[in-house]
């Protein structure tokens, strides 16, 4: 494994909380991960201290989850995580053994009874691959013997992987170990109590799987298909969040079809999940249905593509469902992009999305259509699409929406080199005439100004004019003169 100023961090946590004999080790998704072989984002620590012991044994601390039994530990000085973005990064969770209460809101335990085992404490997390323990201080060294009576009846990894010395320093109560290594999201235990603890775990269930290529567990889907109305308790914001992940870890397709397999679709975004069985016109898609041809979309979305582009992708034709008809030549969905920009500013608010996103997103769905016209376009108007903005966020839409259908580029190829090629000061001149102007030509301010200066803004993008002076001949040419 490679060692991170985060990881080091980490560690000297574990060391000082041993050196003061409580039990400690590195827990949850940085031991799924370094066993997977890849970099976890951050570090999290079980301990059998308690959150008030935690507070006093280091000098820099937040307590922003200690009713929960959870303090935030930033890294002292020493610890290798510098200055700036990466010390801020060197904040490790600290968490005392426990075992919850009821979960009344489905989300948070009502009580926290602190336990001093490992085991009972992994009892109450959600899946087993996060259920696993590490003890980091052995990674280096041949294990000899358990770091205490809790941890002695683990199931102890031995060295048989390349991820060998990771796993040497794993303990294992819950069976994650196996699920890694067959690729299985399993619930701890009982999977529909998981499930009603904290109803966010539905989807991250969906996401791990699609993430790292897992299957669902039987008894684990069949919980989720049965509690997936459940998820309508989670707040918006957080149901936002965690469809956002799927759709930027570069698992989108395999993400959606399982949420379409566990009926949390048809919870979370009806409007997608009408898509499917809505045909489409095979001259132009003979790729299949609306949903097959958007989770061709997603299918190309990128590991850690913006989410402006993702959510694009998936809303880019959910207007087509409500205006399906069959016309004599052919199927088509007339004033689908319209009712699409309706629909997905609906989804945008139900989600809180911010205003920024909300317009892009809205705009990628709204301009996804012109794009066929692109090749006849006046070069005035070609100049003012691609000021849109994030116009290269448009052209990527385009590219995949050709893709996952007729897969003919040209059009893509005409746009992205026309808008390669095309210096930005030739898209956004400097205005040649403006209201003031006009008022000092003798022009009385009004509704005509508009049309006056879009018509001036029309001739100097095709280059038909380039000064002041040319643009107030063209405005007495088609206006009139001023007073007239």
């Amino acid at each position: 494994m490679t060692r991170s100023p985060q990881f080091d961090a980490a560690v000297q946590i574990v060391e000082k909380l041993r050196s003061h004999g409580f039990e400690a080790y590195l827990a949850g998704g940085c031991v799924r991960d370094l066993l997977l072989g890849r970099e976890p984002v951050d570090y999290d620590v079980a301990t059998s201290a308690t959150p008030d012991v935690v507070l006093e044994m280091f000098p820099r601390t937040f307590a922003v989850g200690a009713h929960f039994g959870v303090v935030l530990v930033a890294s002292e000085t020493g610890a290798g995580c510098g200055d700036g973005l990466v010390a801020e990064r060197c904040v490790t969770e600290v968490a005392t053994f426990r075992s919850d209460g009821i979960y009344s809101d489905g989300r948070h335990p009502d009580e926290v009874r602190y336990t001093k085992t490992a085991r009972e404490d992994v009892q109450r997390r959600d899946f087993t691959i996060n259920g696993l323990l590490l003890d980091p201080l052995v990674l280096s060294e041949t294990r000899k013997a358990g770091p205490s009576t809790s941890a002695a009846d683990a199931t102890f990894a031995q060295d048989d992987t390349t991820n060998g010395s990771v796993r040497s320093a794993v303990f294992d109560y819950v069976g994650g170990l196996a699920d890694l290594d067959e690729g299985i999201i399993r619930a701890i235990g009982e999977p529909g109590r998981r499930f009603e603890e904290d109803h966010l775990r539905l989807l991250r269930a969906v996401r791990f799987a699609a993430r790292f290529g897992f299957a669902l567990e039987s008894q684990t889907a069949a919980a989720m298909r049965a509690l997936a109305g459940r998820i309508h308790a989670v707040s918006r914001e957080r149901v936002r969040d965690e469809l956002t992940k799927m759709l930027t870890e570069g698992k989108a397709r395999r993400a959606f079809e399982l949420l379409d397999e566990t009926g949390l679709l048809a919870q979370v975004l009806p409007e997608v999940a009408k898509m499917k069985g809505v045909e489409q016109p095979p001259q132009f898609h003979p790729e299949g249905d609306v949903w097959i041809h958007t989770l061709m979309l997603l299918e190309q979305l990128a590991p850690g593509c913006e989410l402006t582009l993702a959510w694009g992708a998936l809303l880019h034709d959910v207007g087509k469902p409500p205006t399906f008809r069959v016309a004599p030549d052919r199927i088509r969905f007339d004033g689908h992009v319209e009712v699409g920009v309706a629909i997905s500013a609906d989804i945008c608010r139900r989600f809180r999305f911010s205003n920024d996103d909300t317009r892009q997103i809205l705009s990628l769905v709204e301009n996804h259509m012109r794009f066929a016209d692109a090749p006849r376009m006046r070069t005035s108007t070609l100049k003012r699409f691609f000021r849109l903005d994030n116009f290269p966020e448009h052209l990527d839409l385009h590219r995949m929406d050709c893709l996952a259908a007729h897969a003919n580029l040209d059009i893509y190829n005409f746009v992205r080199e026309a808008h390669a090629s095309m210096p930005e000061e030739s898209m956004r001149p400097r205005p040649l005439l403006t209201g003031r102007e006009l008022i000092a030509a003798g022009y009385t301010p009004g509704p005509q100004f508009k049309p006056m200066l879009r018509a001036v803004e029309d001739a100097q993008l095709e280059g038909a004019i380039t000064t002041p002076e040319e643009a107030l001949v063209l405005v007495r040419e088609r206006f009139g003169a001023s007073g007239s």
